[in-house]
């Protein structure tokens, strides 16, 4: 899956993320507020990338990978993670065109609804998927480590 997004960048291209892209992408990550301390993002890069589960979408600018997003699903469900626009380029339309390559990822995966996590940290990107038309549904989540956490 490939997309070009034309507008207040030279253009953006929306590409799987390949082995050589981890440190960029996590970088990215990191710079965008993303990455909690009892995640590895690298880790969490390595157990997702182009799997038939899971991948790593990212937007390149002028060869900067300057958005992300993992997807990935579990048979009826899929999910967004690290959804990031580099902070430099925000407010450009990237958030959204990283968010409608995830989805479209899920789609042509048969999946029919997409899920996502706002962290009570970061309530600030709320309205961001609210004009997405997400919606915020009530659920308890619930965890289990199953090794311990870094």
């Amino acid at each position: 899956m490939n997309s070009t997004l034309s507008g207040p960048l030279d253009a953006l291209m929306i590409e799987p993320a390949s082995t050589e892209d981890r440190n960029a992408v996590v970088h990215l990550w990191e710079r965008a507020g993303l990455v909690a301390s009892y995640n590895d993002p690298g880790e969490d890069f390595d157990f997702a990338i182009g799997k038939q589960s899971s991948d790593v979408l990212i937007g390149r600018s002028a060869g900067k990978i300057v958005a992300s997003v993992l997807v990935g699903h579990d048979g009826h469900r899929g999910w967004l993670y690290y959804v990031a626009v580099d902070p430099d380029y925000q407010k450009r339309g990237l958030g959204a065109a990283i968010v409608g390559a995830g989805e479209a990822w899920l789609v042509s995966h048969g999946v029919k609804k997409v899920m996502l996590l706002v962290r009570e940290t970061n309530t600030r990107v709320v309205k961001f998927y609210e004009n997405l038309a997400y919606e915020t549904v009530p659920r308890t989540i619930m965890q289990k480590w199953l090794s311990p956490p870094p």
